[in-house]
C-alpha cells in the first residue's frame, strides 16, 4: 500500500525528528530508567499493593524509586570508594618506602628469563632514596592536567545521566501502566498482531538480562570470598565485595582481581597474588559462562557468544544500559527472523 505524504504527516514527522534531536543527549538516562522500570515492575506492583490507601501513587513511586536507587547505586559506589581507598593506601605506602629506597623484592630475581635483568634495573632505578619521586616528577604536567579534566568531565556527565535517570524512573513508576498500554496499541497499528509477542519478548529479555547480572554479582562475590580466604588474601571479604560489584559487567571484574594481585605483589606476596589471581579468574569465568546463561536462558534465547557480544557491544555504545539493551535488541532480531521464516512460503524445486 502506497503511503500518501500529506501536510499533516509531514508536520508530525518533523515534530518527531525535532523532539528526538532535542532529547538525544538524554538517551542513556531514558534507556537506563526504562530498563530499571521494566525489570523491577513486578516488585513495584507487589510493593504498591501492600501500601496503605492513604499513600498516593506519587508518594509510593517516590519511595520505591529511592529504594531501587540505593539498591543499584550502593554496590557501584562502594566498589569505586573501596578501590580508591586501596589505591590511596598503596600510594602512601610507596611514598613512605621511597623515602628510604625501594629494596629489590626477593622474588624478582627468581622470575624466569628476565628475573636477573629486572632485579638489576630495579636496583639502578628505584633502590636509592627518592628515586620514585624523581620518576614521577618527570611526568608531563599538561598530560596530567588533561587526564584530570577528562576524569572530571566523565564524572560530571555520568552524574547528570544518573540524576535524570532517577527522575525518569519515578515518572515511569507513576505512569508505567498507561504508557505500556499505549505503546502496545501503537505497535499493533504498526506491525499488526505480532505487537504483543514482540513486547513480551522484549520484556522477558530485559528482566532476564538484569536478573542474570544480579545473579552473577552475587555468585562472584560469594565464590571469590571463599577463594580469597583459601589463597590467604588480607581483607578477603572487602576484595570479594569489590569483585562481585564489578563482576556484573562482563570482563570488568577481572580488573578488580588484577588490581588485588598487583597490590599483593607490591607488598611482597607474589605467591598469594598468583593463587588469588588464578582463583579469581576461574570464578569470574564460571559466573560469565555458567551462571549468566543459566539465569538468562528463559528470557534470552541466544547462544552464549551472542549474549557476550551483545553485552559488550551494547556497553560500548550505550554504557551500562547497553548491557541490557544489547541482548534485548538481538532477541527481538531473532524473534523477527523466526517469524519471517515461519511466514515465508516454502517453494519446491525439482531435481536438476
Amino acid at each position: 500500500m502506497k503511503l500518501e505524504l500529506t501536510p499533516g504527516r509531514l508536520l508530525a514527522a518533523a515534530i518527531v525528528v525535532l523532539s528526538v534531536w532535542i532529547v538525544h543527549g538524554f538517551v542513556e538516562a531514558m534507556l537506563a530508567a526504562c530498563v530499571t522500570a521494566i525489570a523491577s515492575w513486578p516488585l513495584y506492583a507487589a510493593f504498591r499493593a501492600r501500601l496503605p490507601r492513604s499513600v498516593g501513587k506519587n508518594a509510593g513511586a517516590a519511595i520505591f524509586t529511592g529504594a531501587i536507587t540505593v539498591f543499584v547505586l550502593a554496590p557501584i559506589a562502594f566498589a569505586c570508594w573501596a578501590l580508591l581507598s586501596e589505591a590511596h593506601a598503596l600510594l602512601l605506602g610507596l611514598a613512605a618506602a621511597d623515602s628510604q629506597g625501594l629494596a629489590v623484592p626477593e622474588w624478582l630475581a627468581n622470575v624466569p628469563v628476565l628475573g636477573l635483568w629486572l632485579a638489576a634495573r630495579w636496583q639502578s632505578q628505584l633502590a636509592h632514596p627518592g628515586a620514585l619521586l624523581v620518576l614521577t616528577q618527570r611526568a608531563d604536567p599538561a598530560a596530567l592536567l588533561g587526564l584530570a579534566q577528562s576524569l572530571g568531565q566523565f564524572t560530571a556527565r555520568n552524574a547528570l545521566i544518573v540524576g535524570f535517570a532517577i527522575l525518569l524512573l519515578a515518572f515511569l513508576y507513576q505512569e508505567g501502566a498507561s504508557l505500556g498500554r499505549e505503546l502496545t496499541r501503537v505497535l499493533r497499528e504498526v506491525v499488526g498482531e505480532r505487537a504483543e509477542r514482540l513486547v513480551d519478548v522484549a520484556t522477558r529479555a530485559v528482566r532476564a538480562s538484569v536478573y542474570s547480572m544480579v545473579a552473577v554479582a552475587l555468585f562472584d562475590g560469594l565464590a571469590t570470598a571463599v577463594a580469597y580466604e583459601i589463597a590467604g588474601v588480607p581483607r578477603a571479604l572487602l576484595w570479594a565485595a569489590i569483585t562481585g560489584s564489578m563482576g556484573a559487567v562482563p570482563f570488568l571484574g577481572y580488573g578488580a582481581v588484577a588490581a588485588m594481585a598487583v597490590q599483593l605483589t607490591l607488598k611482597g606476596a607474589p605467591a598469594t597474588a598468583l593463587l588469588s589471581l588464578v582463583l579469581g579468574c576461574v570464578v569470574l569465568m564460571l559466573g560469565d559462562k555458567l551462571v549468566r546463561p543459566m539465569v538468562a536462558r528463559g528470557g534470552l534465547r541466544l547462544p552464549f557468544v551472542w549474549v557476550l557480544m551483545s553485552c559488550i557491544g551494547g556497553f560500548g555504545v550505550l554504557g551500562l544500559a547497553g548491557l541490557v539493551i544489547g541482548p534485548v535488541v538481538l532477541s527481538l532480531a531473532r524473534e523477527l527472523w523466526e517469524q519471517r521464516a515461519r511466514e515465508a512460503p516454502i517453494t519446491k524445486t525439482g531435481a536438476p
